[in-house]
């Protein structure tokens, strides 16, 4: 024990030594350039979100114009909007007139969309004052709750639920988009039909009446409007689907900073190479594990500082730290390997911004559906969405977005440490070569690919997460067949390109048994490693149909239903270890006999597999 505690921290002195060596290096480089850059992209980011935050973010601030007398009774409504402008009425450039009874729009379509923008401003204001009144329940007489269901569970069009928000008993018949509980304040009763209208009692809504010779009458100033779009309880106007924009400004603004952190930590990385300084530390008495420890601990913590930073302006807690942290953590390994196959800066540039639209993609897509299904939770952002609502996460949640995540980057620094190497360091190889050379370097023996084989999941489970997330919003015939597709050559990929590999290296004699034996054991490992996608189960990705299509054929989540035997749930459960095998085996041959006739190979497996899929897929309903 004490032996173990020594070289734990002879360990930590070497990191936190090259930490130091490399901050020391690293500001040396640093331009004044450079630096009022990447502050001046700080301060944008942290503008962005706290706009956002504060709800100041107007990309329509004074679009129209609009000629009004200052004691005009709409004068307030038209001064607080940040859409519309109010000019003197006697300027001739203007899309609108009011006065007192008449509204005069130009004959245009801005004039319309004018109009438009004024109606939601008198009807914003109306909502303002009435939230001032002291008797909301005469202010409000009618109060809606909006719930969000499972499509599962919604009663079916036209029938009655009883409600219960205020003091109330009223009712809402629920439409085909969901169901709504609806009560009064008041204690009175309102009905709403279908996904239409609700009718409601009180003060009259802000409407116009028909143009009459190019001009319209003035819209009421009782009326009532959304104040905060997005709320699930409030009177009847002020319900609107959600949309979590402003969260999402905010989500971006974490990310806004990594990409320059990671190309600092990219080009010292490349340097090394390029000006073969790396090899000081290669010639030293320690392990390259500590070496790229070392150099990546002070971009991580940069990476840390600034994501709490930024949480603390926004108003996040520790769950969006924790989320976005896993994040820049995937940045910097991505960038590390990047920066470990690059030729040249040019190079890496493009294998950066590759990596960084990627893992933007992976991040902002499912981000968006957050208050629509679990597909939301694929991304880390999401957690940060729910944290800034004040929303409460379950740890199963939490795993699920940000365990994959964490689980690549480890690989990905498993790999790249691989490399770092002066026979891979120094020489000018293509990427390609550099990231088999890569998996190479992790192979000793045969069990060394059941090993690799596992260790793709995070990846494939990242790759088939993005896939369902960017053809969820198609329509289910076309996106089962395409997801089962991508499906076959994405796991058909993880479990070949490290056989391939080893007999590039001639790791393995070249033989057919070889090949059975590596591809066998190359299904074993993603067989045992692919259980592990059983975690899309916490997340409730199965209740969808794009989660049952691209899980389903693994066996997770099988046999949950009723009237299936247990041999069928065993046999259906066992059957993709003999569809791994066999594919892997596919391949490996393929490969032992050359570049292309692996390629061959991969299409036959890839066929062999997107077959079974769709057999499964079928077979399952």
């Amino acid at each position: 024990m004490t032996d173990l505690r020594t070289r734990l921290v002879a360990h930590a002195r070497t990191v936190l030594r090259i930490a130091r060596w490399e901050v020391s290096r690293s500001a040396g480089t640093l331009d004044r350039r450079t630096a009022v850059i990447g502050l001046v992209a700080v301060l944008v980011a942290g503008g962005i979100a706290a706009g956002a935050a504060g709800g100041g973010v107007a990309l329509d601030r004074d679009l129209y114009r609009v000629g009004i007398a200052s004691d005009s009774p709409y004068y307030d409504a038209v001064d607080q909007s940040s859409t519309l402008d109010p000019r003197p009425v006697s300027d001739p450039n203007v899309e609108l007139v009011v006065s007192e009874t008449h509204i005069s729009v130009a004959d245009t379509q801005t004039g319309r969309a004018a109009y438009s923008a004024f109606r939601d401003a008198v009807q914003s204001y109306n909502e303002r004052q009435m939230a001032r009144e002291e008797n909301q329940s005469a202010a409000f007489p009618v109060v809606v709750d909006l719930q969000y269901r499972e499509r599962a569970a919604l009663v079916p069009a036209g029938s009655r639920v009883d409600g219960g928000a205020g003091g109330g008993g009223g009712e809402a018949g629920t439409g085909d988009g969901g169901g709504t509980d609806a009560g009064t304040g008041s204690g009175t009763s309102g009905d709403a039909d279908g996904a239409g209208g609700t009718a409601t009692d009180g003060p009259a809504a802000s409407d116009a009446a028909a143009a009459d010779d190019g001009g319209v009458d003035a819209p009421s100033l009782g009326g009532m409007a959304s104040l905060f779009g997005g709320d699930t309880s409030g009177s009847p106007a002020s319900i609107s689907p959600p949309f979590p924009f402003a969260s999402l400004v905010l989500a971006f603004a974490f990310l806004v900073p990594m990409n320059f952190v990671i190309q600092a930590y990219g080009s010292s990385v490349l340097n090394e190479r390029i000006n073969r300084r790396g090899e000081l530390l290669l010639v030293a008495p320690i392990s390259p594990g500590d070496i790229v420890a070392g150099k990546t601990l002070p971009y991580l913590l940069g990476t840390v500082a600034i994501t709490i930073a930024i949480a603390a302006a926004v108003g996040g807690g520790v769950v969006s730290v924790a989320a976005v942290v896993p994040i820049g953590l995937l940045f910097l390994a991505s960038t590390f390997v990047g920066a470990m196959f690059a030729r040249s800066f040019k190079e890496l540039t493009f294998v950066t911004v590759t990596v960084s639209v990627f893992l933007t993609t992976y991040t902002f897509v499912p981000a968006i559906f957050t208050n629509v299904t679990p597909i939301a939770l694929i991304s880390p952002l999401t957690l940060v969405v729910r944290d800034l609502a004040g929303e409460s996460i379950p740890l199963g949640e939490f795993l699920f977005s940000v365990g994959p995540i964490l689980l690549a980057a480890g690989v990905l620094f498993l790999l790249g440490v691989g490399v770092y190497r002066e026979e891979d360091m120094f020489t000018q190889r293509p990427v390609p070569l550099k990231f088999l050379d890569a998996l190479d370097s992790r192979i000793s023996r045969a069990r060394s690919v059941a090993t690799l084989s596992a260790l793709s999941i995070p990846f494939v489970f990242i790759a088939e997460l993005l896939a369902i997330a960017v053809l969820f919003v198609l329509p289910v015939d076309l996106t089962v067949p395409m997801i089962l597709l991508a499906v076959a050559v994405i796991e058909e990929l993880a479990k070949s390109l490290h056989v391939l590999a080893a007999f590039e290296k001639a790791r393995f004699s070249r033989t057919l048994r070889s090949s059975l034996v590596l591809g066998g054991l190359s299904g074993l490992g993603f067989f045992v490693g692919e259980k592990f996608t059983a975690i899309a189960q916490l997340a409730g990705l199965q209740s969808l149909t794009l989660g049952q299509t691209a899980f389903a054929p693994s066996g997770v989540g099988i046999g949950d239903g009723t009237g299936v035997s247990a041999l069928v749930v065993l046999g259906l459960f066992l059957a993709p270890l003999a569809l791994h095998a066999v594919t892997a085996s596919v391949t490996a041959f393929g490969a032992s006999r050359g570049r292309s006739a692996y390629g061959v190979a991969l299409a036959g497996a890839i066929a062999i597999h997107l077959v079974y899929n769709l057999q499964v897929v079928s077979a399952l309903g």
